[in-house]
């Protein structure tokens, strides 16, 4: 597990706040913001996230639905769609899209922690302490 790991499993669990991930997220370059974008997606295709998920995760993460990455999001197979939502590259929109992927990893989790975690299990994220801050 790395830092990164860490700090995304914490945000999308809500054991740090929003403020902080996006401070966090601007203080890497615009390659590395490239490479947390992706890391997210694919966790988001591990935790299981589907098209419902869309709505909610838009929610949470405080988008209009006309922004960019909350259009995305609805207009076709999960999968795909987060896949293009982790390459957009205006910064602004790159912010949006981390906001969005996160709250995506918070539902799909949250859903994947109810069915299969709920009696205990394993994961070193499912089990990490509120964040220092």
């Amino acid at each position: 597990m790395t830092e990164r790991d860490i700090i995304l499993n914490e945000l999308a669990q809500g054991l740090r706040p929003m403020s902080q991930g996006i401070e966090w997220f601007d203080t890497h370059s615009p390659k590395e913001q490239a490479e947390i974008l992706l890391f997210l997606h694919h966790h988001c295709v591990q935790a299981r996230a589907v098209t419902e998920d869309g709505p909610e995760s838009i929610r949470r993460a405080g988008l209009r639905p006309t922004h960019t990455p909350a259009v995305l999001i609805t207009c076709g197979p999960i999968d795909q769609q987060l896949g293009k939502i982790a390459g957009l590259t205006p910064v602004d929109e790159r912010r949006k899209a981390f906001r969005l992927l996160v709250k995506v990893l918070a539902v799909a989790d949250e859903r994947r922690r109810e069915r299969f975690c709920s009696g205990g299990c394993g994961h070193w994220w499912h089990n990490l302490p509120v964040a220092d801050g």
